[in-house]
Protein backbone atom coordinates (compact mmCIF):
# COMPACT_ATOMS: atom_id res chain seq x y z
CA UNK A 1 0.00 0.00 0.00
CA UNK A 2 1.45 3.36 -1.01
CA UNK A 3 1.93 5.95 1.72
CA UNK A 4 0.15 9.31 1.35
CA UNK A 5 2.16 12.00 -0.39
CA UNK A 6 2.12 14.24 2.69
CA UNK A 7 3.92 11.69 4.90
CA UNK A 8 7.64 12.54 4.83
CA UNK A 9 10.06 9.66 4.43
CA UNK A 10 12.03 8.60 7.48
CA UNK A 11 15.80 8.99 7.67
CA UNK A 12 18.01 6.63 5.71
CA UNK A 13 19.10 3.52 7.59
CA UNK A 14 22.75 4.46 7.05
CA UNK A 15 22.17 7.81 8.76
CA UNK A 16 20.54 6.14 11.75
CA UNK A 17 23.44 3.68 11.91
CA UNK A 18 25.97 6.47 11.65
CA UNK A 19 24.36 8.43 14.47
CA UNK A 20 24.22 5.29 16.60
CA UNK A 21 27.90 4.62 15.90
CA UNK A 22 28.92 8.13 16.90
CA UNK A 23 27.10 7.76 20.22
CA UNK A 24 28.53 4.29 20.77
CA UNK A 25 32.11 5.47 20.33
CA UNK A 26 31.79 8.76 22.19
CA UNK A 27 33.14 9.07 25.72
CA UNK A 28 31.46 12.41 26.47
CA UNK A 29 28.03 13.20 25.04
CA UNK A 30 26.30 16.52 25.63
CA UNK A 31 22.61 16.61 24.78
CA UNK A 32 20.62 19.74 23.92
CA UNK A 33 16.85 19.23 24.01
CA UNK A 34 13.94 21.35 22.87
CA UNK A 35 10.16 21.28 22.79
CA UNK A 36 10.02 18.32 20.39
CA UNK A 37 11.15 16.03 23.18
CA UNK A 38 8.00 16.77 25.17
CA UNK A 39 5.35 16.80 22.44
CA UNK A 40 4.74 13.05 22.91
CA UNK A 41 3.90 13.91 26.52
CA UNK A 42 1.10 16.21 25.39
CA UNK A 43 2.97 19.49 25.73
CA UNK A 44 2.66 21.51 22.49
CA UNK A 45 5.69 23.21 21.00
CA UNK A 46 5.73 26.84 19.91
CA UNK A 47 6.92 26.93 16.32
CA UNK A 48 5.92 23.56 14.86
CA UNK A 49 3.06 23.09 12.38
CA UNK A 50 0.62 22.74 15.30
CA UNK A 51 2.62 24.97 17.63
CA UNK A 52 1.08 27.42 20.09
CA UNK A 53 2.37 30.46 18.19
CA UNK A 54 1.64 28.94 14.78
CA UNK A 55 -2.03 28.61 15.67
CA UNK A 56 -2.25 31.86 17.63
CA UNK A 57 0.50 34.44 16.92
CA UNK A 58 -0.92 36.71 19.65
CA UNK A 59 0.08 34.10 22.25
CA UNK A 60 3.72 35.12 21.80
CA UNK A 61 2.99 38.22 23.90
CA UNK A 62 2.53 35.96 26.92
CA UNK A 63 6.16 34.88 26.59
CA UNK A 64 7.55 38.38 26.05
CA UNK A 65 9.03 39.87 29.23
CA UNK A 66 8.16 43.51 28.57
CA UNK A 67 4.52 42.69 27.77
CA UNK A 68 4.21 40.53 30.87
CA UNK A 69 5.81 43.16 33.11
CA UNK A 70 3.89 46.15 31.75
CA UNK A 71 0.44 44.81 30.84
CA UNK A 72 -1.79 43.48 33.67
CA UNK A 73 -4.10 41.82 31.15
CA UNK A 74 -1.20 39.83 29.71
CA UNK A 75 -0.38 38.68 33.24
CA UNK A 76 -3.98 37.73 33.97
CA UNK A 77 -4.20 35.72 30.74
CA UNK A 78 -0.85 34.08 31.56
CA UNK A 79 -2.16 32.96 34.93
CA UNK A 80 -5.36 31.64 33.36
CA UNK A 81 -3.34 29.56 30.93
CA UNK A 82 -0.92 28.34 33.60
CA UNK A 83 -3.78 26.89 35.63
CA UNK A 84 -4.90 24.79 32.66
CA UNK A 85 -1.47 24.00 31.23
CA UNK A 86 -0.92 20.34 30.25
CA UNK A 87 2.44 20.35 32.03
CA UNK A 88 0.74 19.58 35.35
CA UNK A 89 -0.52 16.20 34.16
CA UNK A 90 2.25 15.37 31.67
CA UNK A 91 4.38 12.27 32.07
CA UNK A 92 7.79 11.55 30.52
CA UNK A 93 7.77 10.03 27.05
CA UNK A 94 10.08 7.64 25.20
CA UNK A 95 12.57 10.40 24.37
CA UNK A 96 13.00 11.30 28.04
CA UNK A 97 13.45 7.64 28.92
CA UNK A 98 16.01 7.16 26.15
CA UNK A 99 18.15 9.93 27.62
CA UNK A 100 18.02 8.25 31.02
CA UNK A 101 19.37 5.16 29.26
CA UNK A 102 22.16 7.24 27.74
CA UNK A 103 23.06 8.58 31.18
CA UNK A 104 23.21 5.06 32.59
CA UNK A 105 25.75 4.15 29.92
CA UNK A 106 28.16 6.51 31.70
CA UNK A 107 28.68 8.73 28.64
CA UNK A 108 26.37 11.66 29.34
CA UNK A 109 28.35 14.76 30.21
CA UNK A 110 25.38 17.11 30.52
CA UNK A 111 21.74 17.38 29.50
CA UNK A 112 21.12 20.95 28.39
CA UNK A 113 17.42 21.64 27.98
CA UNK A 114 15.40 24.54 26.68
CA UNK A 115 12.30 22.92 28.17
CA UNK A 116 10.75 24.25 31.36
CA UNK A 117 8.65 21.20 32.27
CA UNK A 118 11.12 19.18 34.41
CA UNK A 119 10.13 15.99 32.57
CA UNK A 120 13.78 14.98 32.25
CA UNK A 121 14.06 14.87 36.04
CA UNK A 122 10.68 13.12 36.31
CA UNK A 123 11.96 10.41 33.95
CA UNK A 124 14.99 9.80 36.15
CA UNK A 125 17.70 12.03 34.70
CA UNK A 126 20.07 13.19 37.43
CA UNK A 127 19.29 16.79 38.44
CA UNK A 128 23.04 17.35 38.68
CA UNK A 129 23.37 16.73 34.93
CA UNK A 130 20.29 18.68 33.81
CA UNK A 131 20.99 22.31 32.91
CA UNK A 132 17.74 24.25 32.56
CA UNK A 133 18.67 26.98 30.09
CA UNK A 134 15.25 28.61 30.17
CA UNK A 135 14.34 27.92 33.79
CA UNK A 136 11.40 25.99 35.21
CA UNK A 137 7.64 26.52 35.27
CA UNK A 138 7.43 24.65 38.56
CA UNK A 139 8.57 27.68 40.54
CA UNK A 140 7.69 31.37 40.69
CA UNK A 141 10.06 34.30 41.01
CA UNK A 142 9.30 37.87 42.10
CA UNK A 143 10.49 40.51 39.64
CA UNK A 144 11.20 42.91 42.53
CA UNK A 145 12.74 40.93 45.41
CA UNK A 146 13.67 37.72 43.49
CA UNK A 147 11.95 35.52 46.10
CA UNK A 148 11.20 32.03 44.78
CA UNK A 149 8.42 29.65 45.74
CA UNK A 150 6.64 26.56 44.38
CA UNK A 151 4.33 27.40 41.49
CA UNK A 152 1.58 25.40 43.20
CA UNK A 153 1.29 28.09 45.88
CA UNK A 154 0.54 30.79 43.30
CA UNK A 155 -1.84 28.55 41.37
CA UNK A 156 -3.78 27.87 44.57
CA UNK A 157 -4.18 31.63 44.97
CA UNK A 158 -5.42 31.95 41.38
CA UNK A 159 -7.92 29.16 42.01
CA UNK A 160 -9.01 31.13 45.07
CA UNK A 161 -9.88 34.17 42.96
CA UNK A 162 -6.63 36.17 42.62
CA UNK A 163 -6.28 36.90 38.90
CA UNK A 164 -2.75 38.32 39.16
CA UNK A 165 -1.29 37.21 42.51
CA UNK A 166 1.42 39.57 43.80
CA UNK A 167 4.55 38.49 45.66
CA UNK A 168 3.55 37.64 49.26
CA UNK A 169 6.80 39.17 50.53
CA UNK A 170 6.98 42.55 48.82
CA UNK A 171 3.89 42.91 46.64
CA UNK A 172 5.91 42.77 43.44
CA UNK A 173 4.99 41.04 40.18
CA UNK A 174 5.15 37.26 40.28
CA UNK A 175 6.29 35.36 37.20
CA UNK A 176 7.15 31.77 36.48
CA UNK A 177 10.87 31.17 37.01
CA UNK A 178 11.39 30.88 33.26
CA UNK A 179 13.30 32.95 30.73
CA UNK A 180 10.97 34.99 28.54
CA UNK A 181 11.85 36.80 25.34
CA UNK A 182 13.64 39.95 26.36
CA UNK A 183 15.15 38.38 29.48
CA UNK A 184 18.81 37.45 29.74
CA UNK A 185 19.84 33.91 30.56
CA UNK A 186 21.47 33.28 33.91
CA UNK A 187 25.20 33.76 33.30
CA UNK A 188 26.20 30.85 35.53
CA UNK A 189 23.80 28.53 33.71
CA UNK A 190 25.04 29.72 30.33
CA UNK A 191 28.67 29.24 31.32
CA UNK A 192 27.98 25.71 32.46
CA UNK A 193 26.24 24.94 29.17
CA UNK A 194 29.10 26.48 27.18
CA UNK A 195 31.64 24.33 29.04
CA UNK A 196 29.60 21.17 28.38
CA UNK A 197 29.33 21.97 24.67
CA UNK A 198 33.05 22.69 24.44
CA UNK A 199 34.09 19.53 26.27
CA UNK A 200 32.05 16.84 24.50
CA UNK A 201 32.89 14.36 21.75
CA UNK A 202 29.32 14.46 20.40
CA UNK A 203 26.65 17.12 20.74
CA UNK A 204 23.22 15.57 20.26
CA UNK A 205 20.55 18.22 19.53
CA UNK A 206 17.09 16.69 19.90
CA UNK A 207 13.67 18.17 19.20
CA UNK A 208 14.87 21.75 18.91
CA UNK A 209 14.40 24.16 16.02
CA UNK A 210 17.76 25.74 16.95
CA UNK A 211 16.22 29.12 16.31
CA UNK A 212 16.62 30.67 19.76
CA UNK A 213 19.92 32.11 20.91
CA UNK A 214 22.12 31.79 22.86
CA UNK A 215 21.01 28.15 23.23
CA UNK A 216 21.29 27.46 19.49
CA UNK A 217 24.83 28.85 19.44
CA UNK A 218 25.97 25.90 21.57
CA UNK A 219 26.02 23.87 18.34
CA UNK A 220 28.71 26.19 16.96
CA UNK A 221 30.64 25.96 20.24
CA UNK A 222 30.71 22.17 20.07
CA UNK A 223 31.53 22.00 16.36
CA UNK A 224 34.32 24.57 16.71
CA UNK A 225 35.84 22.47 19.51
CA UNK A 226 35.94 19.43 17.21
CA UNK A 227 32.83 17.58 18.36
CA UNK A 228 30.54 15.70 15.99
CA UNK A 229 27.04 17.18 15.90
CA UNK A 230 23.96 14.99 15.54
CA UNK A 231 20.67 16.80 14.93
CA UNK A 232 17.40 14.94 15.38
CA UNK A 233 14.32 17.06 14.68
CA UNK A 234 11.03 16.93 12.84
CA UNK A 235 11.79 20.02 10.76
CA UNK A 236 14.94 21.50 9.18
CA UNK A 237 17.10 23.73 11.38
CA UNK A 238 19.55 26.54 10.59
CA UNK A 239 22.39 24.30 11.79
CA UNK A 240 21.80 21.26 9.58
CA UNK A 241 24.83 22.16 7.47
CA UNK A 242 27.03 22.14 10.58
CA UNK A 243 25.93 18.64 11.63
CA UNK A 244 27.79 15.41 10.98
CA UNK A 245 24.44 13.61 10.80
CA UNK A 246 20.90 14.99 10.47
CA UNK A 247 17.94 12.74 11.25
CA UNK A 248 14.51 14.00 10.29
CA UNK A 249 11.57 12.32 11.97
CA UNK A 250 9.73 11.64 15.19
CA UNK A 251 11.91 12.18 18.23
CA UNK A 252 10.07 9.64 20.36
CA UNK A 253 10.63 6.94 17.74
CA UNK A 254 14.15 7.74 16.56
CA UNK A 255 15.93 8.71 19.76
CA UNK A 256 15.45 5.31 21.46
CA UNK A 257 16.81 3.68 18.29
CA UNK A 258 20.08 5.61 18.22
CA UNK A 259 20.57 5.56 21.98
CA UNK A 260 19.78 1.85 22.07
CA UNK A 261 23.05 1.21 20.29
CA UNK A 262 25.02 2.73 23.16
CA UNK A 263 26.56 0.09 25.45
CA UNK A 264 25.04 0.19 28.89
Amino acid sequence: MQEPDDVPPGPATEDVDRATGLLTRARRVTVLTGAGVSTDSGIPDFRGPQGVWTRNPEAERLSTFQDYRDDPEVRRESWRQRVAHPVWSARPGPAHEALVSLERSGRLLALLTQNIDELHQAAGSSPELVVELHGTVHRTECLSCAARAPMSEALDRVAGGEQDPPCPHCGGILKSATISFGQALDLEVLERAHDAAQSCDVLLAVGTSLGVHPAAGLVDVAASAGADVVILNGEPTPYDDVATVVLRGGVGELLPRIVGGTPG
